[in-house]
């Protein structure tokens, strides 16, 4: 008799470890997905911030008239693109960059950088941009942080990510234009 309590007590001590587990990655994939739908929330604020200085820079009558007008019409595109699906948003932000690095170039920075309003505008720029890129690495990291979770086999059987939607990574040009002054 006391054989059989000794295995009840061990099939216990499996099943409490087992469900510990289970809970415990449930709970690191709750929190992968709510680090992604912070990230989603820093990105896009800082997708915005980029525009708005990007439309800051052209409005200010450093550039020539045509430079000016493609940069701020590809702000415009990227500002105004919020409500779009993940493809297109991703599509006019690295048009976004594509301009940028067409109308920024080193010589073209350095007269810019020559007034102060100017240099601030750069530096400002620079930033946005800066923070665009770590943004979208964070995001990056922390979908594919997620993925690998969820593609655990016990993840799956039990599915412990529940109906949330397969996370997807942000895909754009985020390249730093080449004529910003670049911090060190």
């Amino acid at each position: 008799m006391t054989g059989w309590w000794i295995l009840g007590i061990a099939v216990l001590i499996v099943l409490a470890v087992f469900g510990l587990y289970l809970s415990m990655t449930a709970g690191r994939l709750d929190h992968l997905h709510r680090r992604i739908d912070t990230s989603v929330l820093a990105l896009d604020s800082h997708l915005l911030r980029r525009a708005a200085v990007c439309q800051e820079l052209a409005a200010a009558g450093f550039l020539d008239p045509a430079s000016s007008m493609l940069l701020a019409d590809a702000a415009h595109t990227a500002r105004t693109s919020a409500d779009l699906d993940v493809d297109d948003r991703a599509l006019a932000e690295s048009n976004l960059t594509a301009a940028l690095s067409a109308v920024i170039d080193p010589e073209d920075a350095a007269l810019v950088a020559e007034s102060a309003d100017g240099a601030a505008v750069l530096t400002e720029l620079e930033a946005a941009c800066r923070r665009v890129q770590l943004s979208r690495r964070f995001h990056n990291d922390a979908v594919r942080a997620c993925r690998q979770l969820r593609r655990q086999r016990m993840a799956r059987v039990f599915r412990l990510a529940g109906h949330t939607p397969w996370p997807e990574t942000w895909e754009m040009d985020d390249a730093m234009p080449p004529g910003l002054p670049v911090r060190p």
